[in-house]
């Protein structure tokens, strides 16, 4: 299972299976650690500094704190929330995150993405925004951090796409998908994060239980899923970097 080399580890649906069934109701930590100690380079995080990101990656760096830190990998659409810069900005300082931002290629805001691409992209042709400002830069990043594994913030709880989604997976280039947070529930992360103290985006308590795009972020309303703000009337509920 170990590999050091930056390439994909060979990992067969056996062995998937296995791990899935020892680690189908482990704490988080426990996942974690098995992750950092069997991959111990080329373990990346892919963090949109969600509450979920951030309990992962209070795990990491106070918790665990690996010999080499895990990147951080954060996908600057360019079309974020400031309270979303702002918790960056201040996790990467208190936790002395190993931070890799990806966006867009030779653009640097979004006046200049809208003059590139056209005003409100999202509203004429979201397919494309996804793909410009989070899948491709994504794949980049996974790329150029010789990403063996990577782990996701996802819960099975947060929508019906993620219900039978498992702990261990593999993505389309066969790279190891690690959704840690997989059993547990929304409960159980701010659970923590009170418990440990752990910073979070004031949109959080504000009506925004799960935060994206500013243009395409609205509150949720009591008795609504976590996820309803996330494209609104779009029919989405997913941007593309999971499927």
């Amino acid at each position: 299972m170990t590999s050091c080399t930056g390439t994909p580890v060979q990992i067969s649906n056996s062995d998937l299976d296995r791990l899935n069934q020892r680690f189908d109701t482990a704490h988080p930590r426990e996942i974690l650690a098995w992750s950092i100690q069997n991959i111990p380079k080329g373990l990346v995080q892919a963090s949109a500094f969600n509450v979920d990101d951030m309990v992962i990656t209070d795990i990491l760096y106070r918790d665990l704190q690996p010999v080499l830190p895990v990147p951080v990998l954060f996908l600057d659409t360019l079309h974020h929330f400031p309270q979303t810069l702002d918790l960056v900005a201040k996790a990467r300082k208190i936790y002395n995150l190993n931070l890799k931002t990806y966006k867009v290629p030779e653009v640097d805001t979004r006046a200049a993405f809208a003059t590139q691409y056209g005003e409100a992209l999202w509203e004429k042709d979201i397919a494309k925004f996804h793909q410009l400002t989070k899948i491709e830069p994504l794949q980049r990043g996974l790329a150029e951090l010789g990403t063996i594994a990577w782990i996701t913030g996802r819960r099975r709880d947060q929508a019906t796409t993620r219900v039978e989604m498992s702990v261990f997976e593999l993505d389309s280039k066969q790279r190891i998908k690690i959704n840690p947070l997989a059993n547990w529930t929304r409960k159980d992360s701010w659970a923590y994060v009170f418990e440990h103290g752990v910073i979070y985006n004031p949109l959080h308590t504000q009506g925004y239980p799960s935060i994206g795009d500013e243009p395409l972020t609205t509150p949720v309303a009591d008795g609504e899923d976590e996820r309803a703000g996330r494209w609104r009337g779009t029919g989405k509920t997913e941007c593309g970097i999971h499927i």
